[in-house]
């Protein structure tokens, strides 16, 4: 009977000591994880699309005016991806008769679908009147495409597409 009463010992009485550094403990490690999450979510955070809402309200009746402009043209843009030696993008504009664009300037950029800090703009020349050749390397991933087509500082043609290079 002396062996059983040596190996069993009295519980550790519960003191208000102890239960406050339970209570300091286990909110501490709430508040240090939430601390942390917040940090993340707000480091990563790349923007909204829109700056003002207020603006781009008030210009939603001249962008729509826009899109009827552009849908009347019946213009036909392609954007064509080689590979190889040449790669690059390939953008040929025509007229509704199927006769190139003359006097465009390209705006032409890769637009991250989820991080608006890797957007990248695309340099382009003009290979022959309306058809397009960009300089700038191609990266690999989900990317929206947004050509703008300009003459001299109106925008004629306005497209998103989303591509997978």
């Amino acid at each position: 009977m002396s062996t059983t009463a040596a190996t069993t010992r009295s519980p550790r009485p519960i003191t208000g000591r102890t239960v406050l550094l339970y209570f300091v403990s286990f909110f501490g490690v709430i508040f240090a994880m939430n601390f942390y999450m917040v940090r993340v979510a707000i480091s990563s955070f790349s923007g909204v699309e829109t700056e003002s809402a207020y603006k781009a309200g008030l210009s939603f009746k001249n962008d729509v005016a826009a899109a009827h402009a552009q849908d009347a043209r019946h213009w036909s843009v392609d954007a064509a991806l080689q590979r190889g030696d040449a790669a690059g993008l390939i953008i040929t504009a025509r007229d509704s008769q199927g006769q190139v664009l003359v006097g465009l300037i390209p705006e032409i950029r890769l637009a991250h679908p989820t991080d608006k800090r890797r957007d990248m703009p695309l340099e382009f020349v003009e290979l022959t009147p309306g058809r397009f050749k960009s300089l700038t390397p191609m990266p690999e991933g989900q990317w929206d495409l947004v050509i703008n087509l300009k003459r001299e500082t109106e925008t004629v043609f306005r497209s998103k597409s989303r591509i997978s290079l």
